[in-house]
C-alpha cells in the first residue's frame, strides 16, 4: 500500500543517503494528512501515516546529525486529478478556494524542494487551517468545518463513485 512504498522506497535509498550524508527526501502527502473530513477515513489515515514516517525519519535524521539530508513534506489541497470528482465545499467560500492545477501544485512543490523548504502547503490557507485545528477545541473546528462546507465535501463524491458502481454492477449484471 502507500505507506509500504514510501518507506520501502525510503529504505532503498537511505542508506547510500547516509553513507554520502547527502540527498532529499519528499513525501507527498494531502491536507487531508494534517486535518481530515467525513466519507474518505481510509484515505485521510493513510495521509497521516505518510506524515507521521516523514516527521519521524526527519526527526530521526536530526538526531543523527545527518544535516546533509533534507526533507520536505508536500501537503496540497484539492488537486484537480478527477480523483475525488464531486466533492464541493460551500458554493460561497468555493470561489476562493477552487480546486488546484496539478501544474500549479508541482512548481509549488519544486520550489519548495529546490530551497530545501520543510514543508509546502498549497494553497497558504491550508497552513492556518492546520495551526487553528491545533490550538481550538474540537468543537470549534467542527463549526469551521460546517462552515466552509468542509464537513461533508466528500459526500457529492461519494454519491456519484457509488452510483457509477451501481450502474457497472447493473451492467455486468451483478
Amino acid at each position: 500500500t502507500v505507506m509500504n512504498s514510501h518507506s520501502h522506497t525510503t529504505k532503498a535509498f537511505l542508506p547510500k543517503m547516509l553513507e554520502l550524508n547527502h540527498g532529499h527526501i519528499v513525501t507527498v502527502a494531502s491536507s487531508l494528512g494534517l486535518f481530515s473530513t467525513a466519507g474518505v477515513e481510509d484515505y485521510c489515515a493513510s495521509k497521516f501515516g505518510a506524515i507521521g514516517f516523514h516527521e519521524s525519519l526527519s526527526h530521526e535524521l536530526k538526531a543523527s546529525e545527518k544535516d546533509g539530508i533534507n526533507m520536505t513534506l508536500v501537503c496540497p489541497y484539492l488537486v484537480d486529478t478527477g480523483m475525488f470528482r464531486g466533492c464541493r465545499i460551500r458554493k460561497e467560500i468555493e470561489a476562493f478556494l477552487p480546486p488546484l492545477k496539478p501544474e500549479f501544485c508541482v512548481k509549488q512543490a519544486m520550489r519548495a524542494i529546490l530551497t530545501d523548504q520543510p514543508m509546502i502547503c498549497t494553497p497558504r490557507i491550508v497552513y492556518m487551517v492546520n495551526f487553528m485545528k491545533s490550538i481550538l477545541p474540537f468543537e470549534a473546528i467542527v463549526c469551521m468545518y460546517r462552515f466552509l462546507g468542509a464537513d461533508k465535501c466528500m459526500y457529492p463524491f461519494l454519491a456519484q463513485r457509488k452510483e457509477a458502481m451501481n450502474n457497472n454492477e447493473a451492467k455486468n449484471g451483478i
